[in-house]
């Protein structure tokens, strides 16, 4: 994490940064949070984060005091201050009140927390470990971006001491859904299938450019319930997020391999790329 953070209304160095230990947002996991690549000092997509954080914040009870402007111009400029002009942002809102343990006196309803660090080296291509059970499909929160991330996290955290790159989850039924931090996706026959957000997955934002993208190539998009009985079929398997971009996948413990990466992932990560340009260079006009 970079030496400089936004709080609220205002850059501060990190050391000097400080949250009521009564917030319920701490005490509770209770906010929501998104992760942006900034591309020349700009965030990417901010209005699809932005939507999707505002969906998912009113899903939690959670007030946003704040306007989009005022916040795309305060990740703008924390990016700036830490000199990270290529970079990763996370923003959170985070909720001071409510609850029989909260104490945030004088505390605006939501804090709003940006930070910044350099970019991730991913691997070539990732490996993956197949986890049942690990997603509950059909709770009421279910693909919303909270702070309360626990099991993401910790299940990232296991999966990574034992040599892989991250987890693909299976929900209740033993259908795909997501990995920990990124969607799923399977090439075969001309065909880029996805788990639909019934699967439980998040609605993730790289995920959705790729809907608009995939028609302009020769690929068709197609939004499907999967199970591992559909991966001995698959020509080549890829995954997305905002941070890892399209990024190919050679391995999903314990039985599959592909060649990675193939040339749908080729493909459409130069055409995702190729959307990333235009609308940089808009930003910039």
């Amino acid at each position: 994490m970079d030496r400089l953070i936004f709080h609220n209304d205002r850059v501060v160095p990190l050391a000097e940064a400080r949250l009521s230990p009564g917030q319920m947002g701490l005490l509770m996991g209770w906010g929501v949070f998104t992760t942006l690549r900034i591309y020349e000092g700009f965030p990417f997509a901010f209005d699809r984060h932005w939507a999707r954080m505002t969906h998912d914040a009113e899903r939690l009870g959670v007030e946003l005091p704040y306007r989009q402007a005022e916040v795309w111009q305060a990740v703008v400029d924390l990016a700036k201050a830490n000199r990270h002009p290529e970079s990763t942002a996370r923003l959170s809102f985070v909720k001071n009140h409510g609850g029989l343990w909260a104490d945030a006196q004088g505390k605006p309803p939501t804090d709003l927390l940006i930070f910044t660090r350099e970019l991730v080296n991913w691997p070539a291509a990732h490996r993956l470990k197949l986890l049942p059970d690990a997603v509950f499909a059909a709770g009421r929160l279910a693909g919303a971006k909270m702070i309360s991330w626990v099991q993401n996290a910790g299940t990232l955290e296991k999966v990574h001491d034992e040599g892989f790159d991250d987890a693909l989850l299976l929900n209740e039924i033993g259908h795909i859904a997501e990995c920990t931090s990124a969607n799923f996706f399977l090439v075969r026959d001309g065909c880029v299938f996805t788990p639909p957000l019934s699967s439980g997955c998040l609605p993730g934002i790289t995920r959705d450019v790729l809907r608009e993208v995939v028609p302009s190539t020769c690929y068709e998009f197609v939004e499907q319930n999967l199970t591992p009985k559909d991966l001995p079929s698959a020509e080549e398997v890829f995954i997305s997020s905002t941070t890892r971009e399209v990024a190919a996948v050679g391995e999903i413990w314990p039985q599959w391999k592909f060649d990675a990466p193939g040339p749908a992932t080729r493909t459409l990560e130069a055409a995702f790329q190729k959307y990333v340009q235009t609308h940089l260079q808009r930003a910039l006009s």
